[in-house]
């Protein structure tokens, strides 16, 4: 008899795991992921009515919508602890509760597109920050009150594998529902 597994919907990519061995040629795969973030997203979420995009992508879990305001969010936060981390020494960054701005009303219900539009520019800008970036400046840090002391290599890592963990969400909510 052979035994199904049961993928874990909250990690459709697979957990983080940091790659110690950084190249540049890593680095260019990584920021690629980043660049071409927001077009996966929005092909991921097009053509979804109002109630799939209120559709939780997992029980217990956000829905679409709450999903794709929260990339935003959460890269926002990345570009600015990358500008921060290139302009002072070892910064201490702020986090925030991303469980508590999804919550918001503006996370519930605004339209899909401000988010994607937000996403796109956003992404944009931080991809011209992230290439202008010299070998040296890779190794900056902030220190997260949560995690420790974080290099810019590795937070670059954590964030290509957010756009596509959150990407992945939507994809396979999508094909598990046929839609």
């Amino acid at each position: 008899m052979e035994t199904q597994t049961i993928p874990d919907l909250r990690y459709p990519v697979g957990e983080f795991q940091a790659d110690p061995e950084a190249t540049d040629s890593k680095r260019q795969a990584l920021i690629d992921q980043i660049a071409e973030a927001p077009a996966r997203v929005r092909a991921a979420v097009a053509g979804l009515t109002g109630e799939q995009l209120d559709t939780p992508y997992r029980p217990g879990g956000w829905t679409v919508r709450q999903v794709v305001h929260h990339l935003p969010d959460s890269h926002l936060n990345a570009y600015v602890r990358f500008r921060l981390a290139l302009t002072e020494a070892a910064p201490t960054i702020k986090p925030y509760h991303e469980e508590r701005w999804a919550e918001l009303s503006d996370a519930r219900t605004a339209p899909a597109e401000l988010s994607l539009a937000l996403l796109d520019a956003l992404h944009f800008r931080w991809v011209l920050l992230l290439r202008s970036l010299e070998a040296e400046d890779w190794t900056r840090t902030f220190h997260h009150p949560d995690l420790g002391l974080l290099t810019l290599d590795t937070t670059l890592q954590i964030y290509a594998w957010h756009g596509r963990h959150h990407e992945a969400h939507i994809a396979a909510l999508r094909q598990r529902m046929g839609w």
